[in-house]
């Protein structure tokens, strides 16, 4: 169990609605739809209905200073099924990228690599008490890209299994591009930020409100009140 799933969840039953991409920048056709993740008859493009109205408040936000720039929404809604198959295909394309041989790893090798999985992937739980964030509806994996539609470079690709995805990876650096990186990654996070989104410890791509997670964080900052999340699994 890690931290933020102790966090109490208070159902609030707010409904699911679909994200508005003519206002954003999306992906067609969806990265894990792509690879053939079981979503059904369901769409990744979708969010709680408050949740939605502050992201379209962050791409106000970054419209501000940024004219024409657009957020782009890689992933939001993924059904437990969903997380089930990315994180089965996470350990696969590590065991490949490392050019491992599983028949020849050790019970605690194979379990070292499962906990480098999930420092980035949350377990594709079916308990209401511990829900994967992006099974509640109220998380989602953002970018941006410019005013002629290019991709922003973060300095590292969404989803990479390493500590350069880590939000200030890049922050003590004075050498270019890494300098650009980060003013990338801090742009993006001051307007989610701004829009009441908190941002995932160990993933720059990643925003909640209202979860287990943005509950947890809110207390971190502000301990003297308790929080709990109002978004379960949907």
């Amino acid at each position: 169990m890690k931290p933020y799933q102790k966090i109490p969840i208070l159902e609030c039953g707010e409904p699911l609605a679909p994200i508005p991409l003519e206002h954003f920048a999306a992906q067609t056709p969806h990265a894990y739809e792509k690879l053939h993740a079981p979503y059904g008859k369901l769409s990744p493009y979708y969010l709680r209905e408050t949740v939605l109205e502050n992201l379209i408040q962050a791409q106000n936000q970054l419209q501000l200073t940024h004219p024409n720039w657009r957020i782009l929404i890689f992933d939001a809604y993924r059904p437990v099924a969903v997380q089930q198959f990315m994180v089965d295909y996470t350990f696969a394309e590590l065991v490949s990228d490392r050019q491992l041989n599983l028949d020849q790893l050790s019970q605690t090798q194979i379990e070292e690599l499962w906990q480098q999985v999930y420092q980035f992937w949350a377990a594709p739980s079916l308990e209401p008490a511990t829900p994967p964030p992006h099974s509640t509806g109220a998380a989602i994996d953002v970018t941006l890209v410019d005013e002629n539609g290019n991709l922003v470079n973060m300095g590292s690709e969404i989803d990479e299994i390493s500590p350069v995805s880590f939000p200030d990876y890049f922050a003590n650096s004075n050498e270019f591009p890494e300098t650009e990186y980060h003013a990338h990654r801090q742009l993006l996070f001051q307007v989610m930020r701004r829009a009441n989104f908190q941002q995932h410890p160990n993933e720059w791509w990643h925003f909640s409100y209202r979860d287990q997670m943005w509950a947890w964080l809110s207390q971190q900052q502000q301990p003297n009140q308790r929080f709990t999340a109002q978004y379960g699994r949907i």
